[in-house]
């Protein structure tokens, strides 16, 4: 198993970022059990079957009534037995539920509370509603992203979500973990989109400052203004990446394409040409197929390579050797990252209907027989009524 076997995670169920970072704790070993509502939620993904929510994959699954004290009992029972608990509301939410890490200090001294939000616990914003496109947004990621001329393109929402958001949730979970292991004390994590997301930025906001990033998107080296690092439509209508930064590897990519004996060609930096240069190398990618030029740059140093689509992914050679990507009962899905030497990582279970596993987490967390069917019968736990 993983390298955190052992360590119990309780997950407040919410949507994106939040459940990100569960996947990622179940999948390094975590004892991950989500508490869903029995009442419906608005949760954005209506009609969705549990198996293809690869987000939700590794956990347990208990559905219990947050409205009621006795719901509340219950899920305070189970952090008094577990390592952290995770939850990806407003602030405030889980105060007003009876949850709040005060509380929740009382009952598990030692308990780490991961709060993911997109502002974050405080400022002007901190109850505002907002999505992947609003945080970036502040973060100043956005604005950075797009062609030159064009308006910002939001990137999926790897950039919020995920990257600064379920990622720097997990990350601070664990860090705390490990102070926890040393002084015995839990803490809150405090995880917000708009920190993670200019985190994610600071190698541009230091090529800002030294004066070696412009406003003006779309002209900059790694933003599709350099001719070297973009994409270029192939020969098929498919598409082919360049990112041919240092000397060396443009030249392989001259090479390859057949300019390199071209002394009328300009200069890799001589951002006055890179209009004239741009022409030239699109020029020559339009004149063969994509995977004819994954070919040609096959074994080379020339960073190139092909654009795959999703479903293109688990056939190519490379990712299909290291077995990135996996197939259980019709549902493709990444595998777990990173890679570990000794303690290796799973994928857990897909993920089950809400409440599940109800009566098995509650037996596992010392509930007798007959709590379990009391409060079954007064609808404190169960499946969802809805």
């Amino acid at each position: 198993m993983g390298p955190l076997k052992g360590f119990v995670v309780i997950e407040l169920a919410g949507i994106g970022p939040a459940p990100f970072a569960g996947m990622l704790l179940a999948d390094m070993g975590a004892t991950v059990v989500r508490v869903d509502r029995r009442d419906t939620a608005d949760l954005g993904v209506p009609g969705r079957t549990p198996k293809f929510d690869v987000l939700a994959r590794g956990r347990q699954t208990i559905a219990v009534d947050l409205k009621s004290a006795e719901g509340i009992a219950v899920v305070k029972r189970l952090v008094a037995k577990a390592d952290a608990l995770i939850e990806g509301f407003r602030p405030g939410v889980i105060e007003r539920l009876g949850l709040g890490p005060d509380v929740l200090a009382d009952v598990n001294p030692k308990l780490v509370v991961g709060r993911m939000t997109g502002y974050g616990q405080h400022g002007p914003m901190s109850d505002a509603a907002g999505h992947d496109i609003n945080y970036i947004s502040l973060s100043g990621a956005l604005h950075a992203i797009g062609r030159k001329g064009e308006a910002p393109v939001p990137p999926l929402n790897l950039v919020g979500d995920f990257g600064g958001g379920g990622m720097f949730l997990a990350f601070g979970v664990v860090a705390a973990l490990l102070e926890a292991t040393r002084s015995g004390k839990g803490q809150v994590v405090d995880a917000a989109m708009v920190d993670g997301a200019a985190y994610l930025m600071a190698m541009m906001y230091g090529f800002r400052s030294a004066g070696q990033w412009q406003d003006e998107r779309g002209t900059n080296m790694l933003d599709t203004g350099a001719p070297w690092y973009d994409v270029y439509e192939t020969a098929d209508g498919k598409w082919l990446a360049l990112g041919s930064i240092e000397a060396r590897f443009y030249q392989e990519m001259l090479t390859g394409l057949g300019l390199a004996a071209d002394a009328e060609l300009p200069r890799q930096h001589d951002r006055k040409r890179w209009p004239e240069l741009r022409a030239r190398i699109a020029g020559a990618i339009k004149g063969k197929t994509r995977d004819a030029w994954a070919n040609v740059f096959a074994g080379t140093d020339a960073c190139v390579t092909p654009v795959l689509s999703l479903d293109e992914v688990g056939r190519n050679p490379h990712m299909a050797e290291r077995q990135t990507l996996q197939m259980v009962d019709g549902v493709t899905a990444p595998a777990p990252a990173p890679r570990f030497s000794r303690t290796k990582p799973e994928a857990g279970n897909q993920a089950r209907d809400a409440g599940s596993d109800t009566e098995t987490v509650l037996r596992d967390f010392g509930f007798t027989a007959a709590e379990i069917a009391d409060l079954g019968t007064r609808g404190v736990v169960g499946k969802p009524a809805g």
